[in-house]
């Protein structure tokens, strides 16, 4: 059985395939109206059976569901009183000033929200057990109402499950998906985790489908899901913790990054990820960052994700005017379908045909040549747009490339600068079929060391999904002081988490020896609102100290210090793809010519060279401008960059003297 990485995206859906010897890549167009489509049609492009592949699957299916309002009718049932925690939320306000703002309404109608008599206290004793009899008229209301999903959420559920487990078993036999805020989040705070786990119910019979759409022409046992922490599971426990796979295609980018940069050398790294639809940018520094607070719109998803952040800059993103005439690009797309002006069905401008208009994409060369860019009519259309503006073709089309770097730059500066990081030590790492395109000049204006751009870059997400391992991320609120906790006190509540994740580990049938397990903890000092998380150390409480200043500028070792959540990620490690060295003895020339052209940068017109990047290998290195082509992506090399091509044949752009 060969390993295949595919990855959906908003715009293409990438595949990478792994047969023990060597990698197999594709690119096509993605079906959004019936995702699944696109596997099926990449798996034959590739000349696979649909038997004999192990695929591992990020897909956009949960995230749009989220987006597009298009999940699950979705019933919560929570403790009597509490029924208000779900619309009531944290009262955050996304602008001060805006007094008509209008918030996104939650995922579960008011009507579909049941309070029950029941009881917990915040130290796990139970004061009220659930009634099963009060729980017959639910059940009627929900076969009658055709509800599809139900979340059920008790105040202090994460001391003590067992009321939410009383309605769990009661409710199984209606048939309808069952998500407990036990099981999806054991942490304190009532609306993250309520919030949380009603995201999970709204995604997760959406999900389930598209998987079991999958299952029925690949089999069960030969699909496992991204999830966003940059780990696969299994379908199976993707159909239940769906929200876990939300940022699943990103994390699998970060993954694929983060190894080959490790194998050309490079520790601190940016990564880069420009697909059509969107850009995601995250730092990783010696290893990948995660995070608990993200959000999906205005709506806390709290699961472990690899520290990412997305702006709506991509290929595809579209240019307009605003009310005030400024030029704006994003984070409207034009997805597949139409797709670009220069793909023949398009109507609005955007990213990629600006960059075609500047001369910084081969037409004759677009996926390999299977696809040819209809260059007339991004011409028609920058001109006919220009004099709406009253401004030059060129000027415009270089206008809406600068816009949207200025959008990532942005985007750099909140995951770097922003969290007290020089972006001046790290290498930014570009993929995604549009990454190549707006490298250099982003690099150049972060002042950062270079760029590295690995080999088979526009499909480097699904790369890192044939090489991402098991992972699963387990949590548990402890809220104790640390001069009432020793390292041996922690180390004890700890360890029923380790125990768990290495058994679900165990029966995939990971062997004990390539199990790993990281431990960590979620402090601060008392009367604050927010923790934050390090790895658990007989240090930790310095570590914290330290990590606190870095953050936000100071340590207040006179205060006290709490542990609010204990946590545990279990790591099985799976059989990857290898990538060998070559020798880089000598300098070679630069590839093959396949033509040569003219583009347009920095106020002027300059003659560019067309390489094709299969011909480049190690040693070989060249001088801009030019432009490096394959299958899957292009590259823009500018002038007085410099390229050379490392032992894993990865080319690495650096500015000249």
């Amino acid at each position: 059985m060969l390993i295949l990485g595919v990855d959906i995206g908003g715009t293409f859906t990438d595949f990478v395939s792994f047969d023990g010897r060597k990698l197999h890549t594709a690119k096509i167009l993605s079906t959004p109206n019936k995702p699944e489509e696109a596997v099926f049609r990449g798996i034959r492009l590739l000349g696979l059976s649909q038997k004999q592949v192990n695929i591992v699957h990020g897909s956009t299916v949960a995230t749009n569901a989220l987006l597009e309002r298009r999940g699950a009718k979705v019933a919560l049932v929570t403790t009597k009183g509490y029924e208000g925690v779900i619309q009531i939320g944290r009262q955050n306000r996304s602008t001060l000033y805006d007094l008509f703002i209008e918030r996104e309404s939650p995922f579960v109608s008011e009507k579909d929200i049941f309070g029950v008599q029941e009881r917990v206290t915040a130290t796990g004793e139970v004061k009220q057990l659930v009634s099963k009899h009060s729980l017959k008229k639910i059940k009627t209301i929900l076969l009658k109402n055709r509800i599809e999903a139900v979340a059920i959420c008790f105040l202090f559920s994460y001391t003590n499950p067992v009321n939410e487990e009383v309605v769990m078993d009661y409710l199984k036999q209606t048939g309808i998906h069952i998500s407990a805020s036990h099981k999806i989040l054991p942490e304190y705070r009532e609306f993250e985790r309520f919030s949380t786990t009603v995201a999970n119910a709204y995604v997760s019979p959406v999900m389930s489908r598209y998987i079991a759409s999958l299952e029925n022409k690949l089999g069960v046992n030969c699909l496992r899901i991204m999830q966003s922490n940059g780990g696969s599971i299994s379908s199976k426990r993707a159909k239940e913790r769906s929200i876990n796979c939300v940022l699943s295609g990103p994390a699998g980018g970060v993954v694929g990054a983060s190894r080959i940069a490790k194998l050309a050398g490079f520790e601190k790294i940016i990564t880069f990820d420009m697909g059509g639809t969107s850009t995601d940018v995250s730092l990783c520094d010696g290893s990948a960052l995660h995070t608990t607070k993200t959000s999906i719109g205005d709506v806390p998803i709290k699961i472990p994700v690899i520290d990412i952040h997305t702006v709506g800059a991509g290929g595809g993103s579209i240019a307009y005017l605003d009310p005030g005439g400024a030029l704006r690009v994003g984070p409207q797309s034009a997805g597949s379908v139409p797709g670009p002006i220069c793909y023949g069905k398009g109507e609005k401008i955007t990213v990629t045909d600006a960059n075609l208009f500047l001369g910084r994409i081969y037409a004759e060369y677009f996926l390999g040549g299977r696809m040819c860019l209809d260059v007339n009519k991004v011409s028609e259309a920058v001109n006919l747009f220009s004099k709406r503006v009253k401004i030059g073709p060129v000027k415009l089309a270089e206008g809406i490339i600068d816009v949207a770097n200025t959008h990532m730059e942005r985007a750099i500066k909140v995951i770097s600068v922003e969290k007290g990081f020089d972006v001046r030590d790290y290498t930014l790492v570009s993929f995604g079929g549009a990454g190549g395109q707006h490298a250099c000049e982003l690099a150049n204006n972060l002042s950062m060391k270079g760029v590295l751009i690995p080999k088979n870059a526009g499909v480097l997400s699904a790369l890192g999904m044939t090489i991402a391992d098991i992972v699963k991320d387990y949590s548990k609120s402890v809220l104790v002081s640390v001069d009432k906790s020793d390292f041996n006190k922690l180390l004890k509540m700890l360890m029923p988490l380790v125990s768990t994740g290495k058994n679900e580990i165990l029966a995939e049938g990971i062997p004990e020896y390539k199990i790993k397990t990281e431990k960590f903890l979620d402090m601060r000092y008392v009367n604050q609102s927010h923790e934050i998380t390090l790895p658990f150390k007989k240090s930790f409480v310095e570590d914290f100290h330290r990590l606190h200043k870095r953050l936000y500028g100071y340590a207040g070792r006179e205060y006290e210090v709490e542990v609010v959540n204990v946590r545990v990620r279990v790591t099985g490690k799976t059989r990857k793809p290898s990538f060998v060295t070559k020798s880089k003895r000598m300098k070679r020339e630069s590839g093959e010519l396949l033509n040569v052209s003219r583009c347009f940068f920095k106020g002027k017109w300059m003659q560019v060279n067309i390489y094709d990047r299969l011909s480049l290998s190690t040693g070989s290195s060249m001088k801009g401008p030019a432009l490096i082509v394959e299958d899957t992506a292009t590259t823009f090399l500018p002038p007085n960059y410099l390229c050379d091509v490392d032992g894993y044949e990865n080319p690495y752009y650096k500015k000249g003297d």
